[in-house]
């Protein structure tokens, strides 16, 4: 029995080496339709991103099987039950070697190049509006600063906020300037397809357009400390539009709305901290 078990051995891990590619590839292809794929898209830029993933993962993907069906051949093939003989090594061909080694190098030029105007759009264009929010990461919480109605910050009018809240329009273009006030921490938006480092003693900006909607997760995706796991918040995804009731009087919209009710809370704060 134990013989027989040892005769086939060399053929039980030639499968088991082949369910690699086999869960590896089914894992892929199910995970759309269990909901567990990559996160709802509501960023205009978004489709750009998730096309850039699709051909990066199909690429490599395609050159992850061909390796591991060819490694589970020579597995198969060559294993001691039928080569009994002593292996024989050689130097191997050059030219192979200097082929493997290009075709990666020419592999990853190309992705360079056909990255960069999604690079250039989500990095390296900055819209040239006033800043809507400024970010400031700390440990553990994501804090916000919102202008006040004279549209600039750091006036004695602007909104601040340290619950893990961040109110955004939709439907038009938005500037985040994002900080940090103590270690290295990432600003992650999931849903709308950024993450952007934030540096101590740096100001960095991200800028998108939100098509829809909606409450989404902001994440820490930096290790930054013991309490990094529970550095999270969620974003907001208000209407900007302003409509009019029957009598053709301006209804303010939801993030304008959403805005005044805020400076209010905040004011009221204010006196009441004054008036102990």
């Amino acid at each position: 029995m134990i013989k027989r078990l040892l005769k086939w051995m060399p053929s039980f891990w030639a499968l088991l080496f082949l369910l690699v590619p086999v869960l590896g590839v089914a894992t892929f292809a199910l995970a759309p339709h269990y909901n567990i794929w990559l996160p709802h898209d509501v960023s205009e830029h978004g489709s750009t991103i998730d096309s850039l993933f699709m051909f990066i993962m199909w690429l490599t993907g395609i050159v992850f099987i061909a390796t591991e069906f060819t490694l589970f051949y020579f597995v198969w093939k060559y294993d001691s039950r039928n080569h009994s003989k002593p292996p024989v090594f050689t130097h191997g061909s050059h030219y192979l070697e200097v082929v493997w080694t290009i075709l990666p190098a020419v592999t990853l030029l190309f992705i360079a190049i056909y990255q960069m105007d999604a690079w250039a759009a989500a990095k390296m264009r900055k819209p040239d509006i006033p800043i809507t929010c400024e970010v400031t990461g700390r440990q553990f919480n994501w804090d916000f600063r919102y202008p006040g109605p004279d549209g600039e910050l750091y006036t004695a009018d602007d909104i601040v906020r340290t619950d893990g809240q961040l109110y955004l329009p939709y439907g038009q273009e938005v500037l985040l300037k994002i900080t940090s006030a103590d270690v290295l921490h990432s600003f992650f938006l999931p849903n709308l397809r950024l993450k952007q480092d934030v540096i101590p003693g740096m100001q960095q900006f991200m800028w998108f357009k939100a098509t829809e909607g909606g409450s989404f997760d902001i994440v820490c995706a930096e290790l930054c400390g013991w309490g990094h796991y529970k550095m999270k918040g969620r974003v907001y995804l208000l209407s900007n539009e302003v409509r009019k009731d029957d009598d053709g009087k301006e209804i303010p919209s939801e993030y304008a709305t959403k805005l005044e009710d805020m400076r209010r809370e905040q004011n009221t704060m204010r006196v009441a901290t004054q008036n102990e």
